[in-house]
């Protein structure tokens, strides 16, 4: 007779004391530098920097299916004259068909344009974080980069590039996850991961109001605070771009005032107010 494992649910504390071991070196041996692509040398040992003219706003999916990628194109699309930076592998985009005009590639991103957006994602297959190559320059000045980060945060956190330092630096990133005790846990991990006082939290759904016992019973302690300072934007559901994904199909007007809700609480909005009157 076979016996089957008992598992226990795992706590944001114990996660997070184990986040801490890992980063001392306690459970495996860590190279005393990063390791670099040759293709991206640095001084001094440091992983490579990017350090755009203007303002970045990282875009974090906690956990899968959350429609992070969408989002971020959606603050793109509201935001006027803006790039968006997917950073995931090729094999994972979900900004294939979202260009409405493909401008071929450009070292090691392929490019395209969508309005007043331009697009930019992997063409290699990634293996981690670190291998994401840095944006290259655009010859047209724009006033906002939205990064899709693409990748599990504490996968970013734990790898040293500049992916992981524009983490770091942004004062109100967004998190995007779903209103599911996954989708809570998983954003509790994320913000007591990330440095940043104020992140933004985008909850596709329902809105907190209609939540079920089972699922407030499962908020913790920094999504609390987040809730209690207003800090979260719902996002409405679609039942067709579920469906279809993202095309170059304009994006459901609910949707993109969504966005352009969650920007006014966001570091950038004053950038965006300027690019509004321009």
């Amino acid at each position: 007779m076979s016996q089957s494992a008992v598992t226990r649910p795992v706590g944001v504390d114990e996660l997070r004391r184990a986040w801490n071991a890992v980063q001392q070196g306690q459970f495996r041996a860590r190279p005393t530098a990063p390791v670099l692509r040759p293709d991206h040398p640095a001084e001094g040992g440091c992983a490579p920097r990017w350090d755009p003219a203007e303002p970045v706003l990282p875009v974090v999916g906690c956990i899968g299916q959350a429609g992070a990628t969408t989002f971020a194109l959606a603050i793109a699309t509201v935001a006027g004259a803006t790039r968006l930076i997917e950073c995931g592998t090729a094999t994972a985009s979900g900004l294939a068909a979202a260009a409405t005009a493909e401008l071929g590639r450009d070292e090691r991103w392929t490019l395209g344009r969508r309005d007043r957006v331009w697009l930019a994602r992997a063409s290699e297959v990634l293996l981690d974080p670190s291998e994401t190559p840095l944006p290259g320059e655009l010859a047209q000045q724009v006033s906002l980069s939205v990064l899709d980060v693409a990748w599990e945060v504490g996968q970013v956190m734990a790898c040293d590039g500049w992916i992981r330092h524009q983490l770091l630096a942004a004062p109100t990133p967004v998190l995007v996850t779903s209103p599911t005790v996954p989708g809570l846990r998983r954003l509790e991990i994320a913000l007591s991961l990330l440095p940043a006082d104020q992140p933004v939290i985008a909850m596709t759904g329902a809105p907190a109001r209609r939540w079920p016992a089972q699922l407030t019973g499962s908020i913790g302690p920094l999504t609390a605070a987040a809730l209690a300072d207003q800090r979260l934007v719902n996002i409405p559901t679609d039942k067709s771009l579920a469906i279809r994904g993202v095309s170059s199909s304009p994006l459901p007007t609910s949707l993109l005032q969504a966005a352009e809700t969650l920007l006014q609480h966001t570091a950038v909005r004053n950038h965006h107010q300027k690019g509004q009157q321009s």
